[in-house]
């Protein structure tokens, strides 16, 4: 049975947010990541979230002092608010020469490890994190030929819910779709697999009853399911991330598989997956900070000081 059609509130909203991505969609992308970083940089350190970011860095670097902490939320707002205003871009984006001077578009590194297994026909778990312009990691993957989807939080709101999708959905190509987390969307996560075709997810927000892994030398909640998937479907676990390079402008890198041991002890399998995964977004967070999303609360709020 149908749920209850959308209030008259939410038309309105649907509306003023559908006239303000047509008028986003007129402006130049590179104007429009320039000044959607100018006002999260101005805004987002005065919000009460900022104070989970500067607990967050602080956990995570210790030796870090408040100034270098603020400076790197500073940039955390920054990309954040690009991320943002590049979204009704998405379907612009397209492969470009790389190099100096280099305009809006995206380029790739490591695309080898991503030939040699289309070469074969398989299958593969990608995995990524909430760094750079992330949501151009699908759309990148379509214009390169994969068959792989993904799995998204849906938002609070249908209205908003509906025009971020539609902009996601704007930049995909071929059979790559993406899946909303929940029951339904994991047995449609399932039944994709299970036909051959690839799963990418992100996998660096807490999850209250996933596994407790060390993340920056801190047990962290992390989700078991590409870990749990990759031994049911005996595929890689690929890593890839997106790097911003610029306004509009970006790089994805691709890594080769993770060494993955299959010892028959599904829970020890399963967890040595899950360690290296963390090792290798914190890997990435590493050479960045700027460029993670340390808004989200990761740890628990009682999390041990690592040893």
């Amino acid at each position: 049975m149908a749920g209850p059609g959308p209030s008259w509130i939410e038309r309105l909203s649907g509306l003023a947010i559908r006239c303000a991505i047509a008028g986003i969609r007129r402006l130049d992308p590179v104007r429009c990541s320039n000044a959607g970083g100018w006002i999260a940089r101005l805004v987002g350190p005065l919000l009460p979230v900022s104070r989970v970011g500067l607990a967050n860095l602080a956990m995570a670097f210790p030796d870090m002092d408040d100034r270098q902490r603020r400076r790197v939320l500073r940039g955390v707002w920054d990309n954040l608010g690009r991320t943002v205003a590049e979204l009704p871009h998405l379907a612009r984006f397209a492969r470009t020469v790389a190099g100096p001077g280099a305009g809006p578009g995206w380029e790739v590194v490591g695309e080898e490890h991503l030939a040699s297994l289309q070469a074969t026909g398989g299958q593969a778990l990608f995995f990524s994190g909430h760094l750079g312009n992330w949501e151009m990691v699908l759309p990148i993957a379509a214009a390169l030929g994969l068959d792989v989807c993904g799995v998204y939080r849906a938002a609070s709101s249908r209205v908003v819910d509906g025009q971020l999708q539609a902009m996601r959905q704007a930049a995909l190509t071929g059979r790559v779709r993406m899946f909303a987390k929940g029951a339904q969307g994991a047995r449609l996560a399932l039944a994709h697999l299970g036909r051959g075709g690839s799963l990418g997810l992100l996998v660096d927000q807490k999850m209250n009853d996933g596994v407790a892994v060390p993340f920056f030398g801190r047990d962290a909640m992390t989700a078991p399911a590409l870990a749990q998937f990759a031994l049911r479907f005996a595929a890689p676990v690929m890593p890839v991330h997106v790097v911003r390079l610029g306004p509009a402008r970006f790089r994805m890198v691709c890594e080769p598989p993770l060494p993955v041991v299959r010892t028959g002890d599904r829970a020890a399998d399963t967890l040595a997956i899950l360690r290296a995964m963390n090792r290798t977004l914190e890997r990435w967070i590493r050479e960045d900070p700027a460029s993670w999303l340390w808004l989200h609360r990761r740890w628990p709020k009682t999390a041990a000081p690592p040893p």
